[in-house]
């Protein structure tokens, strides 16, 4: 029963007749899951929402769609000065870096700079490396790598650091594009039963514009549906005088006098890159194609020292910290720095996760629990798929190969979950991350599952980190996730209902209706609500 945006109490059907009144609505499910609204741990709605009006190559299914893409965007907006967007797919190009030529052969009269859709590396056309000045002669940034044609000139693409060689001479997003953006993928989101989430970048930083005055000019228009918290951004560009900045960041949010809508407690510590161009921080080196060590390491943007450092002032100062660690010894140096911070500080309730843990040693999966440490997943990438099995996981150190996303094991040692997307690096579907989390295997894909049955979990375990889980670290868990008495109605229907269809059919179910605050703010147009 909802009253006032509350769930007020949990009704037997047998006394539904005695909470009934002249102005009640029954909402008949017709057998579809009522539960709580889906919550997102980590993702760029403000950034996904804007490629999707700019130059999006996220539908294309080859190298070919996305230069056809690119050609149509060109001629359907002859005004734009230099061509942005994203949402390329490295596993369309050889050795996953696509070459200025490529886009030079459609567009060669203005700048094109596109990134790709992990947001790890951009592709770029010749007049955008003239207009940046970016030449045979540019020297790789000390966080990143430029990929070079035989005389040394740039390829065509730039990973991780070396994007804002390009980026930081490209017009930035207005905020009305930004605003707009914003809008966009929140009615996106909302129709996928998502009703939370957290921002994992509010800041200048990887290329993506910083959305915290989008945020501020929907909830003045009284236009933010969602509940947000926001990880500000740290720059590794910097240390520890950014915290006094970020803290007033925290302190303006505040004042605004709506902790349950937006909340800025959380910075964001970006400590390593990806596997897919080999600046994922491991334990063990990269090997090459033949199999031999390349003592390449991957990239700790960070020092082990000066992250323990930054997280010990983080967390004195009452910050949660969201960690990017994606290779094993990123994880390693992360769950170092909370026990650095632990010993310093004392206890603390401050929620900090890690996310994507691609790789994480046996040693360190049973550290997570022991340091109240929260494993941060984005289940749609733990399954077989080109991009990890063609440039990923021949490469990947031996010690690594039956270690992907070690979901079980992590579950086994009694870490908490919660789960997001990285949207618009992947879909932001949660049945579909749902899907694949259950059966290692992406929905309607074949083969065996990724890192064997092990690595599976249950439908509620997924569905708890989906719901539960990530209110929790958005400290928000007395009153959302759940379905409990003086919680925001905020849920989500779901047809048919997961748990009585096989695991193999889990993403055919689907959000049929979103509630926020006990409103209907999405109902799926073919599945009209029924109610009497």
């Amino acid at each position: 029963m909802v009253k006032d945006g509350r769930i007020g109490a949990i009704v037997p059907e047998a006394e539904l007749a005695l909470h009934l009144g002249s102005q009640t609505k029954v909402v008949e499910l017709d057998g579809a899951l009522l539960m709580p609204g889906f919550q997102d741990s980590h993702i760029h709605p403000a950034g996904g929402g804007t490629e999707l009006l700019q130059c999006n190559l996220s539908e294309a299914e080859n190298a070919e769609a996305a230069i056809a893409a690119i050609a149509a965007y060109a001629a359907a907006n002859p005004d734009v000065a230099w061509i942005q967007g994203g949402g390329w797919s490295m596993d369309h190009y050889e050795g996953g870096a696509p070459l200025a030529a490529h886009i030079d052969a459609v567009v060669s009269d203005r700048p094109v700079s596109l990134a790709s859709r992990d947001h790890h590396s951009m592709w770029a056309n010749s007049a955008a490396f003239r207009a940046a000045g970016v030449d045979a002669n540019t020297q790789d940034p000390s966080d990143g790598r430029i990929e070079r044609l035989a005389d040394g000139t740039p390829a065509g693409t730039l990973h991780e650091g070396a994007m804002a060689l390009v980026q930081k001479n490209a017009p930035a997003a207005s905020l009305d594009l930004l605003v707009t953006g914003l809008s966009r993928a929140q009615d996106e989101l909302i129709a996928q039963g998502i009703t939370g989430w957290q921002d994992a970048l509010v800041g200048a930083g990887s290329g993506i514009p910083d959305p915290k005055d989008a945020y501020y000019r929907l909830i003045a228009q009284g236009n933010l549906k969602v509940r947000v918290r926001g990880a500000q951004w740290w720059r590794r560009d910097q240390g520890l005088e950014q915290i006094d900045a970020m803290i007033e960041a925290r302190a303006e949010a505040e004042a605004l006098g709506l902790p349950e809508r937006f909340n800025l407690g959380t910075v964001k510590i970006m400590v390593d890159g990806i596997a897919e161009n080999f600046t994922a921080s491991m334990i063990d080196s990269y090997r090459d194609k033949c199999g031999h060590s390349t003592h390449n390491n991957g990239l700790s943007f960070i020092s082990a020292e000066d992250l323990a450092l930054y997280v010990t002032a983080l967390d004195a100062a009452g910050f949660q910290c969201h960690f990017h660690a994606l290779g094993d010894r990123a994880v390693r140096d992360a769950l170092d720095a909370l026990e650095a911070a632990r010993k310093a500080n004392g206890p603390s309730s401050l929620r900090h996760h890690l996310a994507h843990l691609q790789v994480v040693s046996a040693v360190d999966a049973a550290r997570f629990a022991q340091l109240d440490a929260v494993a941060n997943l984005q289940p749609l990438w733990a399954c077989h798929e080109d991009q990890l099995d063609r440039l990923t996981l021949p490469f990947m150190p031996e010690s690594a190969q039956d270690r992907q996303y070690p979901f079980g094991d992590l579950v086994n040692h009694g870490a908490m979950l919660a789960a997001g997307s990285d949207w618009p690096v992947s879909s932001a579907d949660p049945l579909a991350g749902s899907h694949t989390a259950v059966n290692r295997v992406a929905p309607q894909g074949d083969g065996k599952p990724l890192g064997g049955e092990k690595q599976r979990l249950d439908l509620a375990t997924i569905l708890a980190a989906y719901t539960s889980g990530t209110a929790y670290v958005n400290h928000r868990d007395t009153t959302t996730g759940s379905i409990a008495p003086g919680y925001f109605a905020d849920l989500a229907v779901v047809s048919p209902n997961p748990f009585d269809v096989p695991a193999e059919e889990i993403f055919r179910s689907r959000v049929i209706s979103t509630w926020i605050d006990g409103a209907c703010v999405y109902a799926a147009a073919d599945v009209p609500i029924s109610s009497k």
